[in-house]
């Protein structure tokens, strides 16, 4: 009977501790809740923003600069993934890590200055380029520094973008490294230090005087944080 008392108790106790000392699956969380905009705001130009089909969708408009819908919270090391269907006569981006001030700001950066106009979205950004150059998945340091890591080099991810098709970002921000994967083929590989943490936003790049609306659709917005000494979400 003692016997049986003392397997029980024991049995109770590790139950007890079962929640805290046994990893669940990787705490992903839905950025877009499929409905609305709630959690997100615009920045920058006047572009159209608007949910369709548990899809976010941006449309350009004429004479305007760049378009930003950016995440109301911030974020530091985390992956990022969502799939994504451009025009292809669209240029469009994914912010990472990126700021906006309402005043003029300036950086210093390996010895250098780098100024930022103030309302100006700036920050990493992954592209989303369908042109013939296809440096989908590089990333640009928008507002700033320009190209840190484009694909000229990386033919297997040139290749991986499927114009006219959905196609699905992974991107993982871990301290100084920012890595990117399009269609699950790596695409750049960056170490870069000037901002560790941001918002994400979505991007409608300017047309110029362009007055047919262009669009680029966004889906599955999610994100896990990524934590010290634990394996990468999946």
């Amino acid at each position: 009977m003692k016997h049986l008392f003392l397997t029980t108790l024991a049995l109770l106790v590790l139950g007890s501790l079962a929640p805290s000392t046994i990893r669940a699956e990787a705490p992903w969380t839905d950025l877009f809740n499929g409905k609305d905009l709630t959690g997100w705001v615009q920045r920058g130009g006047k572009a159209n923003y608007k949910v369709e089909n548990e899809e976010i969708v941006g449309s350009s408009v004429p004479n305007t600069p760049n378009s930003f819908l950016c995440t109301e919270n911030e974020y530091d090391n985390f992956v990022l993934e969502l799939e994504f269907k451009v025009d292809p006569a669209l240029n469009s981006g994914v912010q990472i890590r990126s700021q906006y001030f309402e005043s003029p700001m300036e950086f210093d950066y390996e010895g250098k200055k780098i100024k930022v106009g103030a309302n100006r979205v700036h920050g990493y950004q992954v592209e989303i380029d369908p042109s013939p150059r296809s440096f989908s998945g590089g990333i640009y340091d928008e507002g700033r520094r320009g190209w840190l890591f484009d694909l000229k080099n990386n033919e297997p991810a040139r290749k991986a973008f499927k114009s006219g098709e959905w196609n699905k970002y992974r991107i993982e921000c871990n301290g100084d490294s920012i890595k990117t994967f399009i269609n699950d083929v790596p695409a750049a590989d960056l170490k870069d230090s000037l901002t560790p943490k941001g918002f994400i936003a979505l991007q409608v790049h300017g047309v110029g005087k362009k007055e047919e609306p262009l669009e680029v659709r966004w889906r599955k917005v999610r994100l896990a944080p990524i934590v010290a000494g634990e394996p990468l979400p999946k």
